[in-house]
This record gives structure tokens, sequence and C-alpha cells, in this order.
């Protein structure tokens, strides 16, 4: 019995679903900066919005050609437009991503260099949050102690969605997932020392918080700015001539 794909419109949400803010490491779909969704016989059209007309250009860039990306990798999406609504470079990005020209062929000298670098900073933080959401949960649980925790492997987690959102960094800073790797590791894959463990998981801390306290403000000013109460209103999806 072959099993009926599912609508277009709930395979490009799927795929929005995996472009993340980076600095913020949650998807756009979750932070409400999707604002609408239109498909039709021509191809999809999405409608990003942010929390000010004045967030960090490379970051609004990267969430706009990230987007763009994971549109077109799908194969009835069609022609794919992504576009950055109310922001003070939207025309200059919306441009830039249409004519596929990177950050730097769209903002020419005002871009000091290529994304990659930032984006790579942005998942090695990601990277040290979720080591230390884990590292927490499992102390809290009492099984182990912070002397212990250099010697923690990725088997001993729980099969839970710490653990998922923990392998997902890793795979993107290019870390080992077999069952025996450490947790404690770096961005580089070394290890933490056991007299380091205690400076690192309040370092790993401060990271975290640092995250969830910057993605807690974007929400409100997203919710202020949009008059959305909670911040993430449904993404408004219209549908034209095929399902």
């Amino acid at each position: 019995m072959t099993t009926a794909a599912p609508p277009l419109s709930e395979t490009v949400l799927s795929a929005l679903a995996t472009v993340f803010d980076p600095e913020l490491d949650q998807p756009v779909t979750e932070l409400g900066f999707v604002r609408s969704v239109t498909i039709d016989d021509a191809g999809v059209e999405v409608h990003l919005r942010l929390p000010t007309s004045f967030c960090a250009p490379n970051f609004a860039y990267l969430m706009v050609s990230d987007a763009y990306d994971a549109l077109a990798a799908l194969p009835d999406a069609g022609r794919v437009r992504v576009v950055l609504d109310d922001h003070h470079d939207s025309a200059k990005i919306n441009a830039g991503v249409a004519a596929r020209a990177g950050y730097v062929g769209t903002f020419g000298v005002e871009a000091e260099q290529s994304l990659d670098e930032l984006r790579r900073t942005f998942q090695r933080k990601a990277h040290l949050a979720a080591v230390e959401r884990c590292c927490r949960a499992v102390l809290a649980g009492g099984a182990w102690t912070l002397e212990e925790l250099p010697l923690l492997e990725l088997l001993d987690l729980p099969e839970d969605r710490l653990k998922i959102a923990l392998l997902r960094r890793r795979e993107a800073i290019g870390l080992p997932a077999d069952a025996h790797a450490r947790v404690v590791v770096d961005h580089t894959a070394a290890p933490v020392g056991k007299q380091d463990t205690a400076l690192w998981l309040r370092l790993a801390a401060a990271t975290r918080i640092s995250i969830e306290g910057n993605a807690h403000f974007c929400r409100g000013l997203l919710a202020t700015r949009y008059a959305d109460p909670e911040g993430t209103a449904p993404v408004v999806v219209t549908s034209r001539s095929r399902s």
C-alpha cells in the first residue's frame, strides 16, 4: 500500500522549520518569524518578519537565504520567492537572495567577509548550550556527579529531546555521534579536563542563559511590533489552484 505524500503546505512548513535564527538557535517557525506562505501554480512565496526593522543585516540575510535554500530543495515547490518584510535592508536582501548573489555580492563593501565564520561561531555556541542542558539534566537525575561528567558518553544520555538537540548540533559542527563519543567536549572534540569541569559548566550555563534570554526578548519585541500577544501567531498559508 502506497502512503500518500503530505500536502505541499505541510512540506513547506516542515522545510521552514529547519531554518534557524543563527543567534537564538530556534526555528523561525517557532519564533514567529514566518509571516505568510502562498502556494500557487507558479510556486511558493514566503514572507518573513523580524522583531525590529534594525535587526542585524547579516542575521537577516542568513535566515532569508537559508529559507530560500530549504524551499528550493523541495521537488514540487516550483518557483521559490522568500521576501523579508519591514526591515531597513529588505530591498537589498530580497534582491540579493533572489539573484543568488551571496552575502558579499549583496552588500558589497559593507560586507567585511562571508557569513561562514559567523555561522560557525553561533553553531559552536548552540552546541555548548546543548551540552550544558544535557549535563544539567544528568546531574539533576543523581546518577552522575560533577567530577564524573568528563567520562559521560552519548550512550549514557536518555533518549529524549535534549539528546536529539545535542546530536543535531554536534552534526552541524562536525563532531562524532557514535555511542562512545564523550559529551563534554569543545567544538574540536577535545575533552574538558576534570579540573576544568566546574568552570566550563558555569561558562556553558552563561551561554545558554544568554541565548534563551535573547530569544525571550525577541519574542516580546515581535509581539509588540505586530500586535501578537503570544508572539507566535499561526502562519497564514494560502493555496491557490493546487493543493
